[in-house]
């Protein structure tokens, strides 16, 4: 069987965009975990937030986690707190997992560039989703990200294309 590739890190590092781009690169399907659990549940994840705090998203995604990592050949991009739960690691590490590092100011920029992020994510602590809230989420996360990741890439001054096709080629380093 051959193992998928996990996208993980912190909200708008890419993991969607560039994940995208890199199943086209491999020919492989790309599966958005965010994706998943709103589809199924006719719902966005601050609508999920709202109704059930985040204990319930957080249960939806590990069963979609654990879903796709039983099957191989994906680009999967999971939530940027998936890696806090230790069933989530444990079901990522059977794949080749890929930490998309970016810096705080960068990331800040690209979320309230994105329209959709507003209207459809919470915020994740009472700091109301500005730089402190990214500084001290990542102070949590990074550590968490980086014992889970095989591959790392900074992706703060690579547009998508560049991404995608830079880990296209970490992959490959892999085979070897």
């Amino acid at each position: 069987m051959a193992a998928s590739v996990v996208l993980i890190g912190y909200r708008g590092s890419g993991k969607t965009t560039v994940g995208r781009l890199l199943a086209e690169r491999l020919g492989r399907t790309f599966v958005d975990c965010d994706e998943v659990i709103v589809r199924r549940r006719g719902k966005s994840i601050r609508e999920i937030f709202a109704a059930g705090g985040e204990e319930a998203f957080r249960k939806l995604e590990t069963n979609v986690i654990a879903e796709l990592a039983a099957g191989a050949d994906h680009v999967i991009a999971v939530g940027g707190g998936a890696v806090l739960r230790e069933e989530n690691r444990r079901a990522m590490a059977r794949h080749v997992v890929v930490y998309l590092r970016c810096d705080p100011s960068v990331l800040l920029r690209r979320i309230q560039g994105d329209p959709a992020t507003s209207d459809n994510r919470p915020n994740l602590t009472d700091l109301g989703g500005g730089i402190e809230e990214i500084e001290g989420l990542l102070s949590r996360r990074e550590p968490i990200y980086r014992a889970v990741k095989h591959l790392e890439l900074d992706v703060t001054n690579l547009s998508p294309d560049q991404a995608a096709e830079e880990i296209e080629r970490m992959i490959s380093g892999l085979k070897r």
